[in-house]
């Protein structure tokens, strides 16, 4: 199966990230009521793209067959977990309106590792009385709690505040907690393991993660289908290197840490940010992203996908690349022109392979948003 990434990029990637250890911390099976759906075979091939042992932190979808408690799309996980030869970990998924405690109670007493809740599917706040209970659940298990801190939130500082009263669970942030990274970043200072997926389409925020919160608490994460294990591993390690990060902080950000904490060792010592908050930046490199970035979000903006709709980005982010004084980013302009070039021919052929160019598109931005600069 075609990853959809130029072999420039899978070089990298093999030179970035660990051979061993792959751990993505954040993937759905099962069925959602959007329509998409993933099979376990599929996870797992998806998987043998970014190595032979990766693995993969596993749970149900907004199920259609959620009803009641999310008992039967949790029964599923555990039992496709079950028969993945340990690559798959489950955890259960819960609805504070439906005795989160004691599906919680049966799940991991069953076999799940942790816990997630998503908020904004689920139409609740942290303020809401049950969670307090879910929170005592996963530290008497010591187990992690994923929570979807993406789009479509509103402020959750209330999660500040309940995560302090239980400082023992790890607590995993999804997408780079750009649902209030600043707050997050703040108000998790000094907390013992207050943990942050990469699962962000944004390059810019999982690099200004990287600037606001320890590379030890950061875990690599794809949120397939969503996204995808090889693209979102080549983000999230471009951002790690491009923050200074050697091949054993590398490792850690790629599966060693979430290794650690679904183990029960906890997360790593935290060090400071590597990366300044104030950096120096290439205006041609800016404006190349920003373009890839709108021309992935038009092909993303209502199903099914339609890889056309990148074309006129595409187009202004080459003008960008043929700019005949490129100063000191010229080799990366001429790396992501080549991409682009791809990118633009799969388009343009159309068939099953237009939607691979998508991921070429993504993995330029990635390079526009990650290029370090010469001093």
């Amino acid at each position: 199966m075609s990853t959809g990434l130029h072999d420039s990029i899978l070089a990298e990637l093999a030179q970035l990230a660990p051979a061993h250890g792959v751990l993505d911390a954040h993937t759905h099976l099962g069925a959602d009521e959007d329509g998409r759906s993933l099979a376990s075979d599929t996870l797992l091939t998806a998987l043998e793209e970014v190595g032979s042992t990766a693995r993969a932190v596993v749970f149900p979808f907004h199920d259609p067959e959620r009803h009641p408690a999310y008992r039967v799309p949790n029964d599923r996980v555990l039992e496709w977990s079950r028969v993945s030869d340990g690559r798959l970990i489950p955890y259960c998924r819960l609805d504070p309106e439906e005795d989160p405690v004691a599906e919680a109670e049966r799940c991991l007493a069953n076999g799940a590792r942790g816990i997630k809740l998503h908020p904004r599917a689920q139409g609740f706040e942290f303020a809401h009385a049950a969670a307090p209970a879910i929170f005592g659940v996963a530290r008497d298990a010591h187990v992690p709690i994923l929570i979807h801190a993406g789009r479509g939130m509103r402020s959750m500082a209330a999660l500040v505040d309940l995560a302090w009263q239980f400082p023992e669970v790890p607590l995993v942030l999804a997408h780079a907690g750009i649902a209030d990274q600043g707050v997050f970043a703040t108000g998790f200072a000094g907390h013992p393991c207050a943990l942050y997926d990469t699962s962000c389409f944004g390059p810019q925020d999982v690099v200004e993660l990287f600037a606001r919160v320890p590379a030890e608490r950061i875990v690599f994460a794809s949120d397939i289908p969503y996204g995808r294990p090889v693209g979102a591993l080549f983000l999230a390690m471009r951002a790690a290197a491009y923050a200074g990060l050697d091949a054993e902080d590398r490792a850690l950000v790629a599966g060693g840490t979430m290794a650690a904490v679904l183990d029960g060792a906890g997360p790593p010592v935290a060090q400071r940010p590597r990366l300044a908050r104030v950096r120096p930046a290439s205006g041609s490199l800016i404006r190349v992203a920003g373009y890839l970035l709108m021309g992935f979000g038009a092909v993303i903006s209502s199903p099914p996908p339609a890889p056309a709709r990148a074309l006129p980005w595409i187009a202004l982010a080459r003008a960008v690349c043929r700019d005949p004084d490129p100063g000191a980013v010229r080799c990366a302009l001429e790396r992501i022109d080549d991409l682009l070039v791809a990118a633009e021919r799969l388009i343009t052929a159309g068939g099953e392979d237009e939607l691979l160019a998508i991921r070429q598109v993504h993995a330029a931005a990635t390079i526009a948003a990650t290029e370090p600069l010469p001093p």
